[in-house]
Protein backbone atom coordinates (compact mmCIF):
# COMPACT_ATOMS: atom_id res chain seq x y z
CA UNK A 1 0.00 0.00 0.00
CA UNK A 2 1.59 3.24 -1.15
CA UNK A 3 1.14 6.50 0.72
CA UNK A 4 1.33 9.92 -0.87
CA UNK A 5 2.85 12.69 1.24
CA UNK A 6 2.34 16.35 0.46
CA UNK A 7 3.44 19.51 2.22
CA UNK A 8 1.55 22.70 1.56
CA UNK A 9 0.89 26.07 3.12
CA UNK A 10 -2.05 26.14 5.50
CA UNK A 11 -5.25 27.77 4.33
CA UNK A 12 -7.96 29.45 6.38
CA UNK A 13 -9.84 26.15 6.39
CA UNK A 14 -6.88 24.52 8.18
CA UNK A 15 -7.08 26.72 11.29
CA UNK A 16 -9.08 24.12 13.31
CA UNK A 17 -6.48 21.48 12.41
CA UNK A 18 -3.63 23.80 13.40
CA UNK A 19 -5.29 24.42 16.76
CA UNK A 20 -5.77 20.67 17.25
CA UNK A 21 -2.05 20.13 16.55
CA UNK A 22 -1.11 22.97 18.94
CA UNK A 23 -3.18 21.34 21.68
CA UNK A 24 -1.71 17.90 20.98
CA UNK A 25 1.78 19.41 21.15
CA UNK A 26 0.89 21.14 24.42
CA UNK A 27 -0.24 17.81 25.82
CA UNK A 28 2.97 16.07 24.63
CA UNK A 29 5.07 18.83 26.24
CA UNK A 30 3.11 18.45 29.51
CA UNK A 31 1.87 22.04 29.22
CA UNK A 32 -1.66 21.77 27.82
CA UNK A 33 -2.88 24.05 30.62
CA UNK A 34 -0.77 26.84 29.11
CA UNK A 35 -2.41 26.64 25.68
CA UNK A 36 -4.85 29.55 25.47
CA UNK A 37 -4.88 29.81 21.68
CA UNK A 38 -8.24 29.84 19.91
CA UNK A 39 -9.17 29.46 16.27
CA UNK A 40 -9.94 33.18 16.15
CA UNK A 41 -6.53 34.11 17.55
CA UNK A 42 -4.67 31.80 15.16
CA UNK A 43 -6.71 33.03 12.21
CA UNK A 44 -5.88 36.65 13.06
CA UNK A 45 -2.13 36.01 13.13
CA UNK A 46 -2.06 33.71 10.11
CA UNK A 47 -4.55 35.39 7.79
CA UNK A 48 -5.64 38.71 9.33
CA UNK A 49 -4.45 42.12 8.17
CA UNK A 50 -0.75 42.85 8.49
CA UNK A 51 -0.05 44.88 11.60
CA UNK A 52 3.12 47.01 11.77
CA UNK A 53 5.62 45.47 14.16
CA UNK A 54 3.97 42.04 14.21
CA UNK A 55 5.43 39.14 12.31
CA UNK A 56 3.05 37.21 10.07
CA UNK A 57 2.81 33.61 11.20
CA UNK A 58 2.99 31.01 8.46
CA UNK A 59 2.21 27.34 8.64
CA UNK A 60 3.01 24.25 6.61
CA UNK A 61 0.71 21.24 6.76
CA UNK A 62 2.05 17.74 6.10
CA UNK A 63 -0.51 15.30 4.76
CA UNK A 64 -0.42 11.60 4.09
CA UNK A 65 -3.03 10.44 1.61
CA UNK A 66 -4.84 13.75 2.07
CA UNK A 67 -5.02 13.47 5.86
CA UNK A 68 -3.19 16.13 7.97
CA UNK A 69 -0.47 14.44 10.01
CA UNK A 70 1.78 17.30 11.10
CA UNK A 71 2.65 20.95 10.87
CA UNK A 72 5.45 23.48 11.07
CA UNK A 73 4.48 26.93 12.31
CA UNK A 74 7.06 29.67 11.68
CA UNK A 75 7.74 33.36 11.21
CA UNK A 76 10.56 35.60 10.06
CA UNK A 77 13.04 37.08 12.49
CA UNK A 78 16.07 39.25 11.79
CA UNK A 79 19.80 38.96 12.48
CA UNK A 80 21.63 42.25 12.83
CA UNK A 81 24.94 40.41 12.47
CA UNK A 82 23.93 38.90 9.14
CA UNK A 83 21.71 41.85 8.16
CA UNK A 84 19.30 39.24 6.83
CA UNK A 85 16.01 37.74 7.79
CA UNK A 86 15.85 34.26 9.18
CA UNK A 87 13.11 31.79 9.91
CA UNK A 88 12.14 30.96 13.46
CA UNK A 89 10.38 27.62 13.73
CA UNK A 90 7.94 28.03 16.59
CA UNK A 91 6.41 24.56 16.45
CA UNK A 92 7.12 21.32 14.62
CA UNK A 93 4.68 18.53 15.33
CA UNK A 94 3.89 15.16 13.81
CA UNK A 95 1.02 13.04 15.14
CA UNK A 96 2.09 9.97 17.12
CA UNK A 97 0.78 7.60 14.44
CA UNK A 98 2.89 9.32 11.76
CA UNK A 99 6.15 9.57 13.72
CA UNK A 100 9.03 7.67 12.18
CA UNK A 101 7.56 7.94 8.68
CA UNK A 102 9.77 10.83 7.56
CA UNK A 103 7.18 13.59 7.91
CA UNK A 104 9.29 15.55 10.41
CA UNK A 105 12.35 15.64 8.18
CA UNK A 106 10.15 16.38 5.15
CA UNK A 107 8.69 19.41 6.96
CA UNK A 108 12.17 20.65 7.93
CA UNK A 109 13.49 20.15 4.40
CA UNK A 110 10.55 22.06 2.97
CA UNK A 111 11.05 24.87 5.47
CA UNK A 112 14.79 24.97 4.70
CA UNK A 113 13.97 25.29 1.00
CA UNK A 114 11.67 28.22 1.79
CA UNK A 115 14.44 29.85 3.85
CA UNK A 116 16.94 29.48 1.00
CA UNK A 117 14.41 30.68 -1.60
CA UNK A 118 13.67 33.77 0.51
CA UNK A 119 17.36 34.54 1.06
CA UNK A 120 17.30 33.86 4.78
CA UNK A 121 20.57 33.63 6.65
CA UNK A 122 19.49 30.91 9.06
CA UNK A 123 16.75 28.84 10.59
CA UNK A 124 16.36 28.57 14.37
CA UNK A 125 14.15 26.87 16.92
CA UNK A 126 14.14 25.75 20.54
CA UNK A 127 13.71 22.29 22.01
CA UNK A 128 12.87 21.28 25.56
CA UNK A 129 15.89 19.82 27.38
CA UNK A 130 14.02 16.63 28.27
CA UNK A 131 12.79 15.92 24.72
CA UNK A 132 15.50 13.40 23.82
CA UNK A 133 13.78 12.04 20.68
CA UNK A 134 13.62 15.57 19.22
CA UNK A 135 17.21 16.35 20.25
CA UNK A 136 18.49 13.16 18.59
CA UNK A 137 16.46 13.99 15.48
CA UNK A 138 17.88 17.53 15.27
CA UNK A 139 21.41 16.26 15.89
CA UNK A 140 20.98 13.73 13.08
CA UNK A 141 20.28 16.46 10.51
CA UNK A 142 23.29 18.55 11.47
CA UNK A 143 21.52 21.17 13.59
CA UNK A 144 23.76 22.63 16.27
CA UNK A 145 22.58 23.37 19.82
CA UNK A 146 23.41 26.90 20.92
CA UNK A 147 24.60 26.03 24.41
CA UNK A 148 26.21 29.45 24.87
CA UNK A 149 22.80 31.16 24.71
CA UNK A 150 20.12 31.15 27.39
CA UNK A 151 16.61 32.07 26.34
CA UNK A 152 14.66 34.45 28.55
CA UNK A 153 10.94 35.09 28.60
CA UNK A 154 8.76 37.81 30.07
CA UNK A 155 5.05 37.06 30.35
CA UNK A 156 1.99 37.81 32.40
CA UNK A 157 2.47 40.06 35.42
CA UNK A 158 6.22 40.50 34.87
CA UNK A 159 5.64 41.69 31.29
CA UNK A 160 2.87 44.06 32.40
CA UNK A 161 5.02 45.44 35.24
CA UNK A 162 7.95 46.18 32.94
CA UNK A 163 5.65 47.78 30.37
CA UNK A 164 4.03 49.98 33.02
CA UNK A 165 7.47 51.24 34.05
CA UNK A 166 8.08 52.36 30.46
CA UNK A 167 4.74 54.16 30.39
CA UNK A 168 5.68 56.07 33.55
CA UNK A 169 9.10 56.90 32.15
CA UNK A 170 7.56 58.11 28.87
CA UNK A 171 5.17 60.48 30.55
CA UNK A 172 7.95 62.11 32.60
CA UNK A 173 10.61 62.24 29.89
CA UNK A 174 11.21 65.28 27.68
CA UNK A 175 11.82 63.02 24.68
CA UNK A 176 9.32 60.18 24.93
CA UNK A 177 9.86 57.10 22.84
CA UNK A 178 7.14 56.69 20.24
Amino acid sequence: MSTATTIRFATEADVPTVLRFVRELGEYEKALDQVVATETMLHEHMFGPLVPGRARVECLIAETDGEPRGFALFFHNFSTWLARSGIYLEDLYVTPAARGTGLGIALLRHLAAIAVERGCGRMEWAVLNWNEPAIKFYDSIGALPLSEWTYYRLKGDALAALASQAQTQHSTSRNPIH
